[in-house]
Order: C-alpha cells, then sequence, then structure tokens
C-alpha cells in the first residue's frame, strides 16, 4: 500500500532536516530558500514493539515492519498559489500525498535565517494555509464553471458535484480548509475527484531548537510560555476552549539532534543524546501519528522465515486485508485464523492457543483489528 505524507512548510523551517531525521537519507538541507526543488521520498519503518516481541517468539529469521512514505517537498512562500517561489510546481507535489505534514519553526536562531525575518508560529502557518487553500479556490471555481453546461442539462452526477463545490466555495473564501465541509456519501467520490489539497488530514510537526532540554528553552524570546505568539499558537492548536472544530494534532519533534547524531553508532549516539538532553526527538511520534493520519492499521504474520507487519486501512475485511500480502487473497479467500498479538505471546505457542479456543475462524465479513495475527486459508 502506497501512501504519503508531505513535508510542508516555509523556507528554513526544518523540513529537510526532519526529512533526513526520519529517512537517514541525505538530502540538501544547506540554509537558504528553495535549496529542495525536486521532492525527495524516503520509506520509514513504523515504530511497534510488538512487532519484535513476536519475532522472539517464533524465533524468525527475518523481521518486516510496517511502512510509512514521507515526501520531502520544496517550502511555499508567500504567493505561493500565484506561482512565487516556484509555487505551483511545489504544490502540485503537494497535491499528490495522501496527508500533509506541516513543520513549524518554535526556535530563534540567529544563523538560520527565516524567510519573514522574524519567528512567529502562527502566523506562519496562516501563510502556508492560506496559499493552499487559495490553490484550491482556483481548482474548485474552475471545476465549477466546467459543471455549468452539465446542469443545465440535468445531468444528475454534475448536479451532485455542483452542489458539493457550493459548499465548498464559500468555505475556501472565508480562508477555511476543505476539511471542514461535510460531505454526504453521494458527494463523498466527487470530493475525492477534486484532489483538493486542504481536504487532506493535516498533522503540525513544532520543530523546537537541536538539544533543547524543554519547550521554554527552545523558544525563549520568541514563543516562550509567557510569549503571546506561544499563546496564540498553543489555543489554536489545542482549540481554545472552543468546541467548533476538532483541535488539529500536532507533535514536538527536535529535528536537528538526529540530522546531528546520524553518522554515529548506536553507543556514541546514546551517550551524544545523554549529553544534549534529547532522549526522545520525537521522530517514533510523529511516525506513529502519521500512519494514525492516513487511517492506517497493522496486522501481522508471524513463522520461524519471517514476522512482517502488513498495512492496511481501517474497515478492512479479512479478504481484504489479504491483499496486502498478495492480491489473489481476497477471491481465493477461504477463511483465516485469527489471534490477537498478546494474547498468542501469554500462552506461549499456537498449539496451546486452539487448545484454550483462543485462536479464532474468522470468514469474509470479519473486519481486522490493530494487532491481529493472522493466517490466511486460501
Amino acid at each position: 500500500m502506497s501512501l504519503s505524507i508531505g513535508i510542508v512548510g516555509l523556507p528554513n523551517v526544518g523540513k529537510s532536516t526532519l526529512f533526513n531525521a526520519l529517512t537517514r537519507k541525505s538530502v540538501p538541507a544547506e540554509n537558504y530558500p528553495f535549496c529542495t526543488i525536486d521532492p525527495s521520498v524516503g520509506v520509514v519503518a513504523v515504530p511497534d514493539e510488538r512487532l519484535q516481541k513476536l519475532s522472539d517468539f517464533s524465533v524468525s529469521v527475518k523481521t518486516v515492519p510496517a511502512a510509512v512514505e514521507f515526501t520531502d517537498i520544496a517550502g511555499l512562500v508567500k504567493g505561493a498559489s500565484e506561482g512565487e517561489g516556484l509555487g505551483n510546481k511545489f504544490l502540485s507535489h503537494i497535491r499528490e500525498t495522501d496527508a500533509i505534514a506541516q513543520v513549524v519553526r518554535i526556535f530563534e536562531d540567529e544563523n538560520v535565517i527565516h524567510v519573514n525575518a522574524k519567528i512567529d508560529p502562527l502566523k506562519d502557518i496562516e501563510v502556508i494555509n492560506l496559499e493552499l487553500v487559495l490553490a484550491d479556490l482556483q481548482t474548485a471555481t474552475k471545476r465549477m464553471h466546467s459543471l455549468v453546461k452539465e446542469v443545465k442539462a440535468g445531468k444528475k452526477e454534475a448536479i451532485i458535484e455542483a452542489g458539493l463545490l457550493d459548499k465548498i466555495i464559500p468555505a475556501l473564501e472565508a480562508g477555511k480548509l476543505a476539511s471542514t465541509v461535510v460531505a454526504d456519501e453521494f458527494e463523498a467520490p466527487f470530493l475525492k475527484q477534486l484532489c483538493l489539497i486542504t481536504s487532506k488530514p493535516f498533522l503540525y510537526v513544532l520543530n523546537k531548537k537541536a538539544g533543547a532540554k524543554n519547550l521554554d528553552e527552545s523558544v525563549r524570546g520568541a514563543a516562550s510560555e509567557m510569549d503571546e505568539r506561544w499563546v496564540k499558537l498553543m489555543n489554536f492548536l489545542e482549540g481554545g476552549g472552543t468546541s467548533e472544530e476538532v483541535p488539529p494534532p500536532y507533535v514536538i519533534v527536535d529535528a536537528g539532534v538526529e540530522q546531528e547524531l546520524k553518522d554515529l553508532d548506536e553507543v556514541d549516539k546514546l551517550e551524544m543524546r545523554e549529553g544534549l538532553g534529547a532522549h526522545n526527538d520525537g521522530t517514533d511520534e510523529l511516525i506513529k501519528r502519521g500512519y494514525d493520519l492516513l487511517g492506517l492499521i497493522t496486522y501481522f504474520t508471524t513463522g520461524t522465515d519471517e514476522t512482517r507487519a502488513w498495512t492496511i486501512k481501517k474497515g478492512w475485511t479479512a479478504p481484504e486485508a489479504g491483499t496486502a500480502i498478495h492480491t489473489d487473497f481476497k477471491e481465493k479467500f477461504v477463511r483465516a485464523e485469527v489471534i490477537e498479538w498478546d494474547k498468542l505471546l501469554s500462552v506461549g505457542s499456537y498449539a496451546a492457543a486452539r487448545e484454550k479456543g483462543l485462536l479464532r475462524t474468522e470468514g469474509k465479513e470479519y473486519v481486522v483489528k490493530d494487532g491481529d495475527v493472522i493466517e490466511f486459508r486460501v
């Protein structure tokens, strides 16, 4: 399953540094705008302690984790929707991804220039979101114009899509993301076809100063807890005490740490981390949140040859889940033997699980759950 998360943001907020930290893959991350022109793509293993426990249980020769794809997209600037800073090209790259991780700089560093010459995290978010909204407004308006003749002719599908656009366009004109518009079951397919950037799920990635022991140290003088800019950012991210919208998800990362440590061996890396006071750089949490953002879950297969984590969409039935292994599994599916991963480990063997009635036989209607260990019969 190929689903990707686009890493976006203003120039010089740490996008490429974060990408390097995530993928351990070296791409240019110099200190100037538009260093990244073509998107770099990296496949990142999803941290999951269950996988190794199952591999140890089965004494597997090979262990294969689930993965999620991250795409490093060049920095956007004000006016990107009109082509500023190669904006049209960059926007097309974002449109091809399935979710958006927007990197937001929350640290002061006079050695790292800011495209707007000052640090204001919420303002940065507003600039990026506005450009994405304006790009979507162009797309939606153009599509509405192309539907006029079909709507006049009474074509059912055109009428449904135009009705959807009648809700989306005013929202975009008001500066709101397309995701704030609820599409009904008839409109949903047309929303997907529109490929609007702001209809994708968003995750905000707050990039703190490398090695900072806490947020206050990272953003002191720019957006500390006593600073109005920090308060406004938190109000936005945590909903500001209102219930009008679901607060946007966010994670806090230290993108610079892994970049600094990437060439060290594990022992030196651990020692250096402790010296920096950076026991957790936040990238594992970002990967997990990104995986959830895409609506993905994991099931496992395990044996002496291999233990593997398979990626599927939430809500998939057993035959659909089988297609992660091979496309033929959906048509040839007979049944699946299923057990929760922790129950399998607790009883010690498949034989004991079968004896205790914990190993279930499931049919075509079974909806796979995160953490299931499955053996397919086809």
